[in-house]
């Protein structure tokens, strides 16, 4: 066998490279909105995502319509602006019960921002609007704001705080992503919502029963292309004020398809997981 040429072995060489170095160029440039390698079962179970995380608190009367709050943002911004995500807690229930999701969110590539309600007993109506005018700030005028794409932005909140999350995302439409948390309200605003949208509910659930609650609002969503209903195994109503892998892994899945339009995440909710942690899980396969 003769020996290839040295032309030959260039021409082999630039090949590789090209392969290794100018592809995962051009399907990065496909998706400007892409941030973080690709991702893995790993990587969306870790308790920290690949960016480094920093915090900022907001006091009170940083902005108007809503009460303090804390912002953590990626550190690295070479690979431009990231999504914005605000998250709300439920009634009688402090910022520092929905606070881990602030920086798990964040090492994943979102600046999110948690908040105190004004008022303790506020209901999902009043958390609503303080939560759009959370982002609001957080867009326009918090520290990080021009680290924030705001045609990206996504809700979230958990109990009444998930209540008036479905009530952003209905009065929103603009919104890239939604995701309620057990969520309660008096009113059921599924019909009005377009927003992708996300509904956690759990099976031991008695503040907010599935059969009541959460599965309500998720069959209501019948102008909704882009939705998920999960029901968590052996958990309730406060399994998420802690840190918890399997609402993590899934939120992350959807916050990155719907608010970074990645599709590399399709693989973990398409097809619908058979996961020993859900006793329900549903959805319309986002693709």
């Amino acid at each position: 066998m003769k020996p290839l040429r040295p032309q030959v072995l260039l021409a082999i060489l630039a090949f590789i490279i090209s392969i290794a170095f100018v592809a995962p160029a051009q399907a990065a440039a496909g998706n400007p909105y892409q941030r973080g390698p690709a991702p893995t079962r790993a990587s969306i179970t870790a308790e920290t995502g690949p960016f480094t995380v920093a915090s900022v608190v907001v006091p009170s009367g940083s902005g108007p319509g809503f009460n303090n709050g804390t912002i953590y943002f990626p550190t690295d911004t070479s690979q431009g602006t990231f999504g914005a995500v605000v998250i709300m807690p439920g009634f009688v229930a402090p910022e520092a019960e929905i606070a881990w999701y602030g920086p798990r969110l964040a090492s994943q590539g979102f600046v999110v921002m948690t908040l105190d309600s004004n008022a303790l007993w506020d209901f999902p109506t009043d958390r609503s609007n303080q939560q759009l005018a959370a982002l609001s700030y957080l867009m326009t005028k918090s520290a990080v704001k021009n680290e924030i794409d705001p045609t990206r932005t996504a809700v979230m909140g958990w109990s009444m705080g998930g209540g008036g999350t479905l009530e952003s995302a209905a009065s929103t439409p603009s919104l890239k992503a939604a995701i309620a948390l057990a969520p309660w309200d008096i009113v059921n605003v599924g019909d009005q919502i377009t927003v992708p949208t996300m509904i956690f509910g759990a099976d031991g659930d008695t503040v907010a029963p599935v059969s009541t609650f959460t599965l309500p609002a998720y069959n209501a969503l019948t102008n909704d292309h882009d939705k998920a209903f999960i029901e968590l195994r052996n958990a309730d109503h406060f399994t998420f004020a802690s840190p918890n892998t399997t609402i993590a892994e899934y939120s992350i899945v959807w916050l990155k398809r719907f608010v970074d339009n990645d599709t590399r995440y399709d693989q973990f909710i398409c097809p619908t997981p058979n996961d020993p942690n859900t006793v329900a899980f549903m959805n319309t396969c986002p693709m």
